[in-house]
């Protein structure tokens, strides 16, 4: 019995080991992914999301997605075609490792994007952002919630379009991508505007 269990933590552990990523390969396999973002992951295009800073495990899982057509895109998914999963977890690391560039929100759309993602929509149901990215966006990777400061609206605001469109991913994210959905469908072009910007101006603690 005490083989057995010793067999299976060795498993466990080279599994958990073979998904750690290493940042210097990871900075290697970056030169494909700069054009669009960025050489630290801070892209050039606010249509294109930020890296910098976002949580590894977040980075590798969705080009897992990307690659096995679990989340669309026509760019991104040839792009993840190539990469193995240490590749995925060595570009994670490395994008996780730089640091995001200070955006700022739109002063016009402070009042109600802080409304909603401090406080909701409770009118609608429409939990507070805060509930799962954090009160300064960072999310939490054990849950699968990505960092959301200093990422830029106008990739915000077309991911929760996509959102409120129903899109949801399978695995970890479906769970995750239908909280979403429940909760983008309900907000009006002005409210999820707004609580994009909001969340580009959002920054850590110090």
């Amino acid at each position: 019995m005490k083989q057995i269990v010793l067999v299976v933590l060795a498993v466990f552990t080279s599994q958990i080991m073979a998904q750690d990523g290493d940042a210097e390969k990871g900075k290697a396999l970056s030169a494909t992914c700069m054009a669009c973002h960025g050489s630290d992951g801070n892209s050039v295009n606010p249509i294109w999301p930020t890296l910098a800073g976002q949580h590894p495990q977040y980075i590798a899982r969705q080009l897992k997605l990307y690659k096995n057509g679990g989340r669309e895109n026509a760019v991104m998914m040839p792009m993840a075609m190539g990469l193995s999963e240490q590749d995925m977890a060595d570009l994670g690391a490395y994008f996780g490792e730089q640091e995001a560039k200070l955006l700022a929100a739109d002063s016009a759309k402070i009042e109600l994007g802080e409304a909603i993602y401090q406080g909701g929509l409770k009118d609608r149901n429409i939990p507070a952002c805060l509930a799962c990215h954090g009160p300064t966006g960072q999310g939490n990777p054990l849950s699968g919630y990505p960092v959301v400061a200093n990422q830029h609206a106008a990739y915000m605001v077309d991911q929760l379009n996509l959102f409120k469109q129903g899109r949801v991913v399978p695995g970890k994210d479906e769970v995750n991508g239908k909280i979403m959905a429940d909760v983008a469908k309900y907000m009006t072009q002005e409210e999820i505007e707004a609580v994009s910007s909001y969340m580009q101006g959002l920054q850590a603690a110090k």
